[in-house]
């Protein structure tokens, strides 16, 4: 693993920064938004491969965001976003530990808490077709495939459509309790564009697909989170370091994805926003 406590930036990020250090930029006040960590163990090996001994233990759906994005262009990351104004109305559609309960997790408000998680669900089924959701507290909704559940997420990635509106009209409740707080990081003050994100583990719901449906983004994957820091290492992957750090610790938990949502009941999750060194005319992205 590549040491991200101080590493030299280069290009145009190095040229914001330093005029950061110099008093010239003014720090832009980060956005709240959130991430999932989507997860699924290894699949068993098709017929042609029987017999073969394959790489086995948690995988992470990772995207390739797209090269004209205006934020994190190229990077590979997990499904997200910023928090929508409507996120934060889905208290009466909830099931799972309490908004309250998040909040102290996550060391914020519980209606910030509640508009985090509402991202959360709420982004991952935009990215990935993916919904936490479910038409009871103990079920979560099977296929979501079909042309009438993309209508919807077209309108939601649109905002034709409120989350909130989108959970009542099917009928169904935010299963909160498929989430497992993971971490939360702010982007370093020189950004131009910048986010308070909270990060969130979960589990591929039985039935689901991911499907690569988003426009932000132009290649999905699902990896061992091993294998991708190793390609981070070998620059064959871009990666911001908060999803290079998540990846490098789940890859210490070779189980099974149970492993992973159990630790994330027990982890102490503190705000982590990188900083920046001068030295000279070179700039370090340092994170502590």
């Amino acid at each position: 693993m590549r040491d991200l406590k101080s590493q030299l930036m280069t290009g145009r990020m190095a040229e914001v920064a330093l005029e950061y250090a110099e008093g010239t930029r003014t720090p832009a006040t980060p956005r709240p938004a959130a991430t999932v960590i989507l997860l699924r163990n290894t699949p068993p090996p098709t017929n042609s491969q029987e017999g073969s001994v394959g790489a086995v233990g948690p995988e992470v759906y990772l995207l390739r965001r797209q090269r004209t994005m205006a934020f994190a262009a190229g990077m590979t990351v997990f499904p997200g976003g910023r928090v929508d104004a409507t996120d934060s109305t889905v208290a009466d559609s909830w099931s799972g530990p309490s908004p309250d309960w998040f909040g102290k997790r996550l060391g914020c408000s519980a209606e910030t808490a509640a508009a985090y998680v509402a991202a959360a669900v709420r982004e991952t089924f935009e990215e990935s077709g993916v919904l936490l959701a479910g038409p009871s507290k103990d079920s979560v909704v099977g296929d979501t495939t079909g042309a009438d559940w993309e209508a919807d997420r077209v309108a939601l990635e649109t905002r034709e459509l409120g989350f909130s509106d989108f959970l009542h009209r099917r009928g169904l409740v935010l299963r909160a309790d498929l989430l497992g707080p993971w971490a939360h990081w702010i982007t370093p003050e020189f950004e131009p564009k910048r986010y308070d994100t909270a990060f969130f583990v979960a589990a591929l719901p039985a039935g689901q697909v991911t499907r690569d449906v988003t426009s932000e983004s132009d290649q999905v994957t699902w990896i061992r989170p091993a294998d991708a820091v190793t390609s981070v290492d070998a620059g064959e992957m871009l990666m911001l370091p908060p999803t290079y750090i998540c990846c490098h610790e789940l890859s210490q938990y070779g189980d099974d994805v149970a492993a992973i949502l159990n630790a994330a009941g027990e982890r102490e999750i503190r705000a982590i926003m990188p900083t920046v060194r001068v030295d000279g005319d070179q700039a370090y992205l340092e994170t502590q």
